[in-house]
């Protein structure tokens, strides 16, 4: 096989030691995110006109969904890369494979928003999860004790996206039962498969690259910002809480960011419950990043008149996903590296929060309660984790 692989110009896909020194993010792995900016600004972007017109509930079901084909192929990449990356030409070849699979998705979620099709992003989805399916095969050729649990992710993965296939053919009244099946069987896979053997990880590299990628959903957020000026300049009427709402958006963004990169995640991911935990609950994270640069852009709706929101909705559209954001890192990260008063301070401004659609002014309280929490941080620095 090793003169097969030396013809070929393949790398056996061992796993690969989770104590290697100096291991950062590669450059595929970074020019692999780039694909997702694109998915994750289009599903912002429909939330956003979701909300402003009032189709509040179709609106976050259908983002809810959009966003988990998006964050689960991206988690489970990453968690592969970190595993068995080698960076030889298939690896390569294989991974802009699911990035084209991404950009399809991305070209399929306004059908989602307008007419509850799913065809489109459910094929974008299925193309990024057979790509990982050869991955794993690959990974299981290799050898050793993650075999087991290599052949079972390959196994798992194609059949949950027979489901997702057979879904496309359920009748609409009872889809959305269908696809819950369909996201749990996903989650399940990794569960069985890493009891069967388990996979290796890097500490310090899986959580680079987590904090890479809420970078990105935190840049959706500036945009949003630099569109409140954007606007200003054309709605002179409006230009004073344009303005302000700009200057709030960036106050609280840099906190958001700063909450997030507050402890130093490896210390939370020792253990297979742990990364489990830590993986998972990302979800609401990410997502809830996401969201918040759509509920800026409904703040904007309203200011200018566009929206038929109440003021009132504008805002929480805003609050809750900082709100999410905040206790998602707090307890996956945050409460083990934190004393006891940073413990009570981070959740309850999360809470306090949701106190700010309550008073005229686009969630001035929430930049308040936000820089707070940030000096509170500031003061504390985190302790070793438990």
């Amino acid at each position: 096989m090793s003169e097969t692989a030396g013809r070929a110009r393949l790398v056996p896909m061992r796993a690969r030691d989770p104590h290697e020194p100096g291991r950062v993010a590669s450059s595929l792995e970074l020019f692999f995110d780039l694909v997702f900016v694109v998915a994750v600004s289009v599903a912002a972007a429909r939330l956003h006109h979701a909300l402003s017109d009032q189709h509040t509930f179709d609106g976050l079901t259908s983002y809810a969904i959009v966003f988990f084909g998006i964050w689960w192929a991206w988690m489970n990449f990453t968690w592969f890369a970190t595993s068995f990356a080698t960076d030889d030409w298939l690896y390569r070849l294989i991974t802009i494979v699911q990035m084209s699979g991404v950009l399809v998705l991305a070209a399929g979620i306004d059908a989602v928003y307008t007419d509850h099709d799913f065809t489109v992003v459910t094929l974008g989805y299925v193309v990024m999860r057979i790509a990982m399916v050869t991955q794993w095969l690959r990974a299981a050729r290799a050898g050793g004790t993650s075999r087991p649990a290599a052949l079972f992710y390959a196994g798992g993965i194609a059949t949950v996206q027979v489901l997702w296939l057979l879904n496309l053919l359920v009748p609409g009244s009872i889809q959305p039962f269908t696809v819950i099946l369909c996201v749990l069987a996903e989650l399940a896979v990794p569960v069985i498969a890493e009891r069967r053997g388990g996979t290796p990880w890097h500490p310090h590299h899986i959580t680079e690259r987590y904090g890479l990628f809420t970078l990105i959903l935190l840049g959706e957020g500036l945009l949003a910002s630099a569109n409140a000026i954007i606007e200003a300049v054309h709605e002179h009427d409006e230009l004073g809480p344009l303005i302000a709402l700009s200057v709030l958006t960036l106050v609280v963004t840099a906190a958001l960011w700063w909450i997030y990169f507050w402890p130093p995640h490896h210390t939370v991911i020792g253990s297979f419950a742990s990364s489990l935990r830590y993986g998972y609950v990302h979800y609401f994270v990410f997502a809830a990043a996401g969201a918040f640069s759509a509920g800026i852009e409904v703040e904007i709706d309203v200011i200018t008149h566009h929206s038929k929101l109440s003021e009132v909705a504008a805002s929480y559209t805003v609050t809750v996903p900082i709100a999410i954001f905040v206790l998602g890192i707090w307890w996956i990260a945050l409460r083990a590296n934190a004393d006891r008063v940073v413990n009570v301070v981070v959740p309850l401004g999360a809470g306090l929060v949701l106190l700010d659609p309550l008073i005229p002014v686009p969630f001035a309280l929430t930049a308040v309660f936000m820089a707070l929490v940030v000096a509170t941080l500031v003061l504390r620095p985190p302790v070793a984790a438990s």
